[in-house]
């Protein structure tokens, strides 16, 4: 029952860490939070299997998703992936893929939404508080902590104003739980990290340079 949740689009070096906690190499990858990219072409190191809900979600999806290593969710739209995901119950495949011992990963969009909560730009240019995860993780979080000058100070203020507290990582960082606990923060790029960011309170984490 693992998630690696990614700041950013991860380059090779990143993905290679995440491959390794798959365990394997086949990929499922979910566009759902940006269907307009569903052609997009990852160069990453991969044996990718791109799917798309539109006009409809295949037939064994299902299937697919319990027979890969791992299940890439990509960056986009977090409330339009999520609502999409619930029309058909593939949040509910997420989960049984996941206690399946599937890796769940993913960036932006991709990370928050493993959350209870999370920081999105979903309603706008503008960042937002959305408490409409999936929980299957606690607390929320929030992407890009570095690579948007928004972003920590608006999460900061969310967290102050009663949002619950939990964990912001910068871009080129990974967070790997297992279970629901996180275990390590390894980034590929040297001086970024995660934090802790709880009422009043932001705390850097320890991360591992890959």
């Amino acid at each position: 029952m693992n998630i690696v949740g990614m700041g950013g689009f991860p380059g090779e070096t990143l993905w290679t860490d995440v491959l390794e906690q798959a365990g394997g190499s086949r990929v499922l990858v979910d566009h759902a939070a940006s269907p307009e990219h569903v052609d997009m072409e990852l160069e990453l190191p991969r044996e990718f299997t791109h799917f798309s809900f539109y006009p409809w979600p295949p037939d064994d999806l299902r299937e697919q998703a319990l027979a890969s290593d791992a299940i890439l969710v990509c960056g986009g739209n977090t409330a339009n992936m999520l609502a999409i995901w619930r029309v058909y119950g593939f949040d509910r495949v997420l989960r049984e893929a996941w206690d399946a011992g599937v890796l769940l990963c993913g960036w932006s969009a991709g990370m928050i939404c493993w959350f209870e909560a999370g920081v999105t730009d979903s309603f706008g240019p503008q960042l937002e508080g959305m408490r409409d995860g999936l929980g299957f993780l606690p607390g929320s979080a929030c992407p890009h902590y570095d690579g948007e000058e928004l972003r920590r100070p608006v999460y900061q203020k969310l967290v102050a104003d009663g949002f619950p507290p939990g964990i912001a990582a910068d871009d080129g960082v990974g967070l790997h739980y297992r279970g629901t606990e996180l275990a390590e923060v390894v980034t590929a790029r040297e001086g970024a990290t995660a934090y802790r960011v709880e009422p009043g309170s932001e705390t850097a984490l320890e991360a591992r340079l890959l």
